[in-house]
Parts: C-alpha cells; sequence; structure tokens
C-alpha cells in the first residue's frame, strides 16, 4: 500500500533531489520554517519543549531563531509529527544499563531517498562499488538505522561481492582480494574497533580503495582518537586518506568526509554551532556545541541539539572531534542536565 505523503513532505523530497543551490539557500530557509511551525503544531514533545522556553511561535523569521530539541529527549519521549502509524522504529546503540534513543519513522521512503542521494551527491551511483559492511555491532542487535541504509547500498550496487560481515575476517580478506581485480571501485564500510582489529590482523595494500569508519570504540576498553584509527588503517591498506560518515539514530540524512575529518553536509542539512555557556543562543564562534537541521526529518523533528563538539572550518567543512565533555558545560547547559 502506497502511503499517502503530505504536500509539505513532497516539497521536501523534491528539495533533496535538486541540484544543491549554495550553503545560504533561500528555499532551504523557507523550507525550515515551514518544517519548523508544522511540527510545533504537530510534535507533542518539541511543542511542549518550545512552551517551556517561552517562545512564541509566530516571531520565528529566522532558521537562527528556530529552537532546537535535544537529543536526548529522544529517549524519554516519543518525537513524533505524523498522524499515521510509524512504518519503523530505528533505535541507538547503548552501553548496559543506558536507554537507546527512539526514532519514529513514519514513511521510509524518504529515508531512502534521502541516504541515497546523498552517497550519489558524494560518491556516485552505488553500481558502481562492490559495497562490503563490516558492521559486527550493529549487526548484533536490532532497529539500527545504519544496518538498514548499508543494506540498501549493497542491494542497490547490484554486485555479488557487496556483503555483510560480522567476525569473519579471513573471508573478508578473501572478498577484498577479489573485489581488486574487479571492474568496480570498492568501498569497506565499517565501525571503527573492527577496523582497526582487521587492520591489525592483516595488511593489505588497496591504495585507490575507499575505507569509510562509521565511529564506534568506546566500550571496547582501547580509547583511540580518530587520528590514531586512522594511521592504523592508512598503515594497513596503503590509503593516503581515511573516510567517514557521521550518522545518528535520530537523524535520517549523513554527513560525509574524504579525509582528514573534515565533513559535508548534503543540502537539506544543515550544521550549527550553539554557544557552550547558553544553549538557547546560535554562535559565530568556531567552536561550540553541534546543532543539526535535517528537512528529511519532517515526521518526527528536524532541529536536533546534539551532544557533540562541532568546529566551522572554512566553507561547509566541519569537524567533529567528540562529545562534550561535562568541563565545557557552563552556565544555562546545567538546566538540561
Amino acid at each position: 500500500m502506497v502511503k499517502e505523503k503530505s504536500n509539505l513532505q513532497i516539497q521536501i523530497e523534491r528539495f533533496i533531489s535538486s541540484e544543491p543551490q549554495g550553503e545560504n539557500s533561500n528555499d532551504f530557509c523557507d523550507l525550515a520554517l515551514k518544517v519548523f511551525r508544522y511540527q510545533a503544531a504537530n510534535c507533542e514533545p518539541y511543542s511542549r519543549y518550545i512552551s517551556l522556553l517561552g517562545v512564541d511561535i509566530n516571531s520565528i523569521s529566522d532558521v537562527e531563531e528556530i529552537p532546537f530539541l535535544p537529543v536526548k529527549l529522544f529517549k524519554s519521549s516519543v518525537v513524533y509529527s505524523s498522524v499515521s502509524k510509524p512504518e519503523k522504529v530505528f533505535t541507538s546503540s547503548a552501553t548496559t544499563g543506558m536507554t537507546p534513543s527512539s526514532h519514529y519513522v513514519s514513511d521510509l521512503s524518504i529515508y531512502k531517498l534521502s541516504f541515497k542521494r546523498g552517497f550519489e551527491l558524494f560518491y556516485g551511483s552505488p553500481e558502481r562499488y562492490n559495497i562490503l559492511a563490516l558492521l559486527p555491532s550493529y549487526l548484533e542487535r536490532e532497529g539500527s538505522s545504519l544496518i538498514y541504509m548499508a543494506d540498501q547500498l549493497i542491494r542497490w550496487s547490484k554486485s555479488p561481492l557487496s556483503g555483510f560481515y560480522l567476525y569473519n575476517y579471513a573471508e573478508l580478506k578473501e572478498t577484498l582480494m577479489k573485489s581488486m581485480v574487479s571492474k568496480r571501485e570498492t568501498l569497506l564500510l565499517g565501525v571503527s574497533f573492527a577496523l582497526v582489529d582487521f587492520a591489525r590482523e592483516y595488511n593489505i595494500s588497496m591504495p585507490e580503495a575507499i575505507i569509510m569508519e562509521t565511529g564506534g570504540m568506546k566500550g571496547r576498553g582501547e580509547e583511540l582518537s580518530r587520528e590514531e584509527i586512522h594511521a592504523i588503517i592508512k598503515g594497513s591498506f596503503g590509503v593516503k586518506n581515511v573516510h567517514s560518515e557521521y550518522g545518528m539514530a535520530e537523524l535520517l540524512s549523513q554527513a560525509y568526509s574524504d579525509g582528514n575529518g573534515l565533513f559535508r553536509t548534503p543540502h537539506w542539512m544543515k550544521f550549527f554551532l550553539r554557544s557552550l555557556s547558553n544553549p538557547l543562543r546560535i554562535t559565530d564562534d568556531e567552536r561550540g556545541g553541534l546543532n543539526i537541521i535535517d528537512l528529511s526529518n519532517i515526521n518526527s523533528c528536524s532541529f536536533i541539539e546534539t551532544e557533540d563538539i562541532g568546529i566551522k572550518e572554512a566553507g561547509n567543512l566541519w569537524r567533529i572531534p567528540g562529545r562534550i565533555q561535562n568541563s565545557e558545560i557552563r552556565g544555562c547547559n546545567l538546566l538540561l542536565s
């Protein structure tokens, strides 16, 4: 059964499918304000949060004035804007004893459009690649949006060499060797700890391959910085750069880095920095808390206040060095504890 889409969702899907218009697109701003008013009226947790802040919805005329919902509320509330039954509920990974976030998705078609279009913008058609996914910690649980995305990309690649890997590193090595002599490019997508484990066990010179890490060293005993992780991977595979994917269970879009930890967003997803001393204020500082607008989140909440640090570089380039530490939380941030 084809799900009926709202006019606003159709507008967003057209925008996602359109060509990028530059960093300060008026179309993006206009759509973001429409989405804000829709979600302020239809997403109960977001509406309640806006009310607690004392914000007059009608006074918002610029995207930087829009309140961003703290991402931790996805752990305790149903952040949902649609009247239809959710088609899927994605959940975040969580350490023992912690509550995972839940992202209720009313229409998987907009998620598929978002991650396919994002991939094509940065890497071209999936059919160019043998796509190998080394994602053991995600495969071992239910509800991963990353597994859903990787599975679809593998299907779209239409390659017999594409597929998932758990801890069968020897089999992965054999497939990588076959991929090297195929007519397709190789893309190895992996959670960081598994890529590091594989790189320490095998040395395979694949300088033309794309090795892409998705993060994920926390709780594995050994804590390595992104620079240390990339150095190990580069040494094993002989690649000049290690690519990275930045996504969250609470989002339906991804930012990508083709090296040096510098991320770019697609044109329907934008990063902003908030002051660490006042989480309600967008700042022009080079460093701050990372806020995200993801227009593809039309049926949940598109305005997310993450717990990550962001660093603005020239143009649409961003560094995300890690989580905000307690020592960096000051002033008004304590109200959200």
